[in-house]
């Protein structure tokens, strides 16, 4: 199945790499890019693609607000694709707040053109968080900055099971549901069904938000 891309991107050079690199792959499809999030929030309601790449910092709307309307709460059976967030800097509170708001991760500008390539393919299939280690760094800095907003994510852990908290906790830690499977000796189809039980009961759109749930209620310490 062919996964479709648009690039939004202020920088006319990044999103023409970005979409040179991207349209040579058999399975990527790049349908659209754009030069601004209201732009971009335009096309992708227009086009419907599977994966936004959609860059942090641009003029008339920035990518903060572009991915709030794009995963916010659907007006009727509105489309809402996957983001990926390009920065060109892996400490970023606009990045922290996109995958508050529901982004899937984020890739540095200037990553390997193979990371690009497997950061889409990664985040299309819905697997898991891009670049872990980094990502944890950054989620867990504006975590322990926001410590004193803990008290209601805490109290919605109460809504998981013994298990479903333990496999939320290794989500947290970048491990993949293979490794959680070693790890807890559990069948990997096991711990799918117990993330996707932890995803509905805590209302997350995936394991990014995940991610960052685990570290604002506490369950996973930041540098822990």
């Amino acid at each position: 199945m062919t996964t479709r891309v648009i690039i939004v991107d202020d920088q006319a050079m990044v999103r023409a790499g970005f979409a040179a690199l991207l349209a040579a792959q058999s399975d990527i499809d790049v349908v659209g890019e754009a030069p601004d999030g209201a732009q971009g929030v335009d096309l992708s309601r227009r086009t419907r693609p599977d994966i936004v790449l959609m860059d942090v910092r641009m003029p008339v709307m920035d990518g903060l607000d572009a991915a709030r309307l794009l995963l916010g709460p659907p007006a009727g059976a509105a489309h809402r694709p996957r983001v990926i967030m390009l920065t060109t800097f892996d400490v970023d509170d606009y990045v922290y707040e996109a995958l508050r708001a529901g982004a899937s991760g984020f890739l540095l500008k200037d990553a390997p053109p193979a990371d690009l390539l497997a950061a889409v393919r990664v985040v299309a299939a819905g697997e898991a968080l891009l670049a872990p280690s980094v990502t944890r760094r950054l989620i867990a800095e504006f975590a322990k900055q926001r410590s004193v907003a803990r008290g209601m994510p805490a109290q919605r852990l109460k809504d998981l099971t013994a298990r479903e908290t333990e496999v939320l906790a290794l989500v947290a830690r970048g491990l993949s549901n293979q490794e959680i499977a070693r790890s807890l000796v559990l069948a990997e189809q096991t711990v799918k069904t117990h993330v996707h039980r932890v995803l509905t009961k805590l209302g997350l759109r995936d394991r990014a938000q995940a991610v960052v749930f685990a570290y604002e209620s506490g369950l996973v310490a930041p540098g822990g």
